[in-house]
């Protein structure tokens, strides 16, 4: 079956067979080949702003979330076990993130995310009647994160398969530089907005603000209506189990000659960039003496590089030669990360942290955008599981690693060898001609 809203061919010479040359009448309007009409670029298609708003809601909702879930843990018991509560929730969703992608390809992403959102507003909402009525255990709130990584596990894969069925090919690259804003968006609103939710109605305000958020995308992904793709039957059952499913996805990946090389890219710049940009930031604005408020400014100045790298995707909607971009802005950010460890004054480390977000955020867009644009969206799915499971499930690995080789070495050399996992990320890249070679659609 072709794919919805296919142009007709626009190089056709239609006069020739149609009798207007040599003085003849012009035919009627009714047999003039149609002409074709551009596509609607992403940022004024309703379907893919819709799916923004959902989105949007949706990341807004996770912050407030887990800002509400830290708090009321700490309130609950010891900072060591507030600790353990927030990290129960990583456990399902590094176990169960392949076989996210499974469900999102066999079942549909837009019915798994409905899913997903009902769920955790259901969850939240519960949770913030209980917490009306009685002071809850640790053991209830260990339940709740628990729940909710497992739902992560299944919500993140079919999120990073929805765009092929929403959007044009050529439109892909722009709605990733539109989900990279609202990303950045969730992540800065969403902490202060929890804040102020428990200063004003404690820790059942805010999980009941978190679950309003997460009601809010349900209407949005309603009105979705979806391409149907490329030989894709809707109604019919998926042969085949869900092992082979996952084999037969981790065998494309393994033979695709952009997006294998690709997964090793996305898996070595996230081992080199966790670590100094979660633990080792906190341990050097305390060396420093720049104090909590030191964090804030150097994640805020990330946050706005990110977010301009972002923008720039949206509003150009195509970066050419884009693996080779990716691969040197990569290399360049690397350079940022291992002087952000060298500066004295926080305003330097503040634009420091800018150049890290611009270049680190813009290889990060142009890397999600390739992968969008040459994957089959019937393996998007467990692609995009494979990806995340990189940055959700084997980088936080690394977060004791970096506190004890600081530990041992101090903030200097631990970033310096973070940022050269990072560079040979880039390296990598660039060596490896397909993706070296790789462009988004024109």
């Amino acid at each position: 079956m072709p794919e919805t809203g296919t142009k007709p061919e626009t190089g056709t010479d239609t006069h020739a067979h149609t009798g207007t040359e040599a003085g003849l009448a012009t035919p009627p309007a009714a047999v003039r080949a149609p002409a074709a009409r551009p596509a609607r670029p992403a940022h004024r298609d309703p379907q893919v702003l819709r799916w923004l708003g959902a989105f949007t809601a949706s990341t807004l909702g996770d912050s407030v979330f887990y800002l509400s879930l830290s708090w009321a843990a700490v309130s609950s018991g010891t900072p060591a076990q507030a600790g353990l509560v927030t990290a129960v929730s990583a456990v399902p969703r590094a176990l169960l993130m392949l076989v996210g992608g499974v469900v999102a390809d066999r079942l549909g992403p837009r019915r798994v995310v409905l899913v997903s959102d009902t769920v955790r507003c259901a969850v939240t909402l519960g949770l913030a009647a209980v917490l009306l009525l009685v002071s809850p255990g640790l053991w209830i709130l260990a339940a709740v994160a628990l729940v909710f990584g497992t739902v992560d596990a299944l919500f993140l894969p079919a999120v990073g398969a929805l765009p092929p069925r929403i959007a044009e090919r050529d439109q892909l690259a722009r709605v990733q530089g539109m989900r990279g804003i609202a990303h950045r968006l969730g992540a800065v609103l969403g902490g202060p907005l929890g804040g102020l939710a428990v200063a004003v109605s404690g820790s059942a305000g805010a999980f009941a603000l978190a679950g309003a958020l997460f009601a809010l995308s349900l209407p949005l992904l309603w009105t979705l209506r979806l391409r149907t793709l490329p030989g894709e039957d809707s109604a019919a059952p998926r042969a085949g189990t869900a092992l082979r499913d996952l084999a037969d996805g981790l065998r494309y990946l393994r033979g695709h000659q952009v997006l294998g090389p690709a997964m090793i890219v996305v898996l070595l710049s996230d081992l080199g960039f966790v670590g100094p940009l979660n633990v080792g930031l906190a341990i050097l604005s305390e060396q420093r003496g720049w104090g909590a408020p030191g964090i804030g400014w150097i994640v805020a100045g990330f946050g706005t590089g990110a977010g301009a790298a972002s923008l720039l995707l949206t509003v150009r909607g195509r970066v050419p030669r884009a693996g080779l971009v990716q691969g040197l802005t990569m290399v360049a950010g690397a350079g940022s990360i291992a002087a952000l460890a060298h500066v004295p004054r926080l305003p330097a480390a503040v634009l420091v942290a800018l150049s890290v977000g611009l270049l680190a955020g813009l290889s990060g867009v142009l890397c999600n955008a390739v992968i969008q644009t040459e994957c089959d969206p019937a393996y998007l799915g467990r692609v995009s599981a494979v990806a995340a499971l990189g940055s959700l499930g084997i980088a936080p690995l690394s977060f004791p690693l970096t506190g004890a080789a600081i530990g041992l070495w101090g903030t200097g050399p631990v970033f310096v060898a973070s940022a050269a996992v990072c560079a040979l990320s880039g390296v990598y890249g660039l060596a490896v001609p397909a993706l070296r070679r790789a462009e988004l659609p024109d």
